[in-house]
């Protein structure tokens, strides 16, 4: 039986539906994590009592640390990889055609997914110590499923150079530069007082007009399911390559 360790817990107050996914192995996402927060997102949006979402992650250090790695080593067949390179694209997709706004909190580093989560967000905010990485490529792969996402945000130019550098720390600060992140602030109590008031004034907004705005601000992105697709079917065969597979194994040694 897999592990199913790991929880994805919604909680709504005054119309913001606060959505917080964990995990003990630094917020890394397995893919009955990323299953379980596609749910909650789609219930979110079909919930009427819910004007905006809130997307979080427990603990106080990192915010995601990307794809479970050790589902990643566990993969020995193609449809198996390309299943869980979807778990990604199901969320972003999920993201995207959310009827409300999703607000991003990120408390620590992002790596790889975790990049991906907040890129898909539509407005993200984040503390001085939410350092950005797109690791894939040190593996064998690429952040393939998650690229259109935080290109969209980024700009090919940044996205293209965090893919080509997988090794290194982008800062907090140059990610809002680039236009991940709308604001950075020094603290998380800092972090969480801004979003308090941010998210009380845009829940009081008509629901309509944001629902249209949030459909503006996606156009462009309609062909996603497909693409999504396309690009975890990529990553499906590169993980069964003898390279990726000796970077796995390497990988674990040091771990």
């Amino acid at each position: 039986m897999k592990d199913q360790i790991g929880t994805v817990e919604t909680q709504l107050k005054n119309g913001i539906a606060t959505i917080t996914f964990s995990h003990p192995a630094q917020n890394a996402m397995p893919g009955h994590q990323l299953a379980r927060l596609v749910g909650a997102i789609e219930q979110a949006g079909q919930d009427g009592a819910v004007k905006v979402i809130v997307l979080q992650s427990g603990g106080d250090r990192t915010y995601c640390a990307g794809a479970s790695f050790e589902e990643l080593a566990s993969i020995s067949d193609f449809e198996t990889g390309k299943r869980f390179f979807m778990g990604f694209a199901n969320v972003i997709n999920a993201m995207r055609k959310c009827p409300k706004l999703i607000i991003g909190r990120v408390q620590g580093k992002c790596v790889g997914g975790g990049v991906g989560l907040a890129a898909a967000t539509d407005y993200c905010m984040a503390t001085k110590y939410a350092s950005v990485r797109l690791s894939e490529l040190a593996v064998g792969i690429g952040p393939f499923v998650v690229g259109p996402a935080v290109e969209r945000k980024v700009g090919l130019s940044a996205m293209s150079q965090m893919a080509t550098n997988p090794a290194e720390w982008q800062t907090a600060e140059w990610a809002k530069q680039k236009g991940l992140f709308t604001e950075v602030f020094d603290t998380v109590e800092q972090l969480d007082a801004y979003i308090a008031h941010f998210t009380e004034i845009l829940a009081s907004y008509n629901p309509e007009a944001m629902a249209e705005l949030k459909r503006i601000f996606w156009a462009g992105a309609e062909h996603w399911d497909t693409l999504l697709e396309e690009r975890a079917g990529i990553s499906g065969r590169l993980v069964l390559s003898d390279f990726t597979k000796n970077a796995i194994a390497a990988f674990k040694q040091r771990a």
